[in-house]
C-alpha cells in the first residue's frame, strides 16, 4: 500500500466517523431549540430535525467524497499527516460554517415568530391615567 493511498484511508476513517458524531449531537441537542423554534409544535421540530439530518448527511459525505482525492503522491508518513491536516480541516470548518448559518436561519425564525406573537396578541390597558394638568397657568393668560 502507497502512502497516497494510506492517506485515503486515515481520511475516511476519521471524517465520516467525525461526521456520523457530529450529526448526532446536532440532532439530539438541536431538537430543543427546533421545538422552541416551532413554538411547541414537536411533530414539526421533529421532521425538520429528521430532515437537517438527512440533509447533513448528504452534504458532509458528498464534499467528504469529492475533496478525497490528493493531486501529489504522498511521499512518506510526514506527508500523510501534513495532507491529512489541510484534508480534515478544510471539512471541519465547511461545517462549521453550515452549523453557524443553520442556526442562524433557524434563530431569524424564531424571533421572527416571537415578534409576530407579540404584535397579533396586545396588552390590554392596566389602568388608566388622568390627563396631566399644568401645575401653573399657560404663558399669555
Amino acid at each position: 500500500m502507497t502512502w497516497t493511498v494510506a492517506t485515503y484511508v486515515v481520511y475516511l476513517l476519521v471524517t465520516v466517523p467525525l461526521t456520523v458524531w457530529v450529526a448526532t449531537t446536532l440532532s439530539r441537542n438541536g431538537k430543543v431549540f427546533l421545538e422552541d423554534v416551532f413554538a411547541g409544535n414537536d411533530r414539526l421540530a421533529e421532521a425538520v430535525n429528521t430532515l437537517l439530518v438527512v440533509g447533513f448527511y448528504l452534504l458532509n459525505l458528498g464534499f467528504v467524497s469529492l475533496y478525497l482525492r490528493i493531486g501529489t503522491t504522498v511521499p512518506d508518513a510526514a506527508g500523510l499527516f501534513e495532507e491529512l491536516s489541510v484534508k480534515v480541516g478544510v471539512v471541519t470548518l465547511v461545517v462549521g460554517v453550515l452549523h453557524f448559518f443553520n442556526v442562524y436561519v433557524f434563530n431569524a425564525i424564531r424571533r421572527r415568530g416571537r415578534m409576530e406573537s407579540l404584535r397579533s396578541a396586545p396588552v390590554p390597558p392596566q389602568a388608566h391615567v388622568a390627563p396631566y394638568a399644568a401645575p401653573y397657568p399657560a404663558p399669555g393668560r
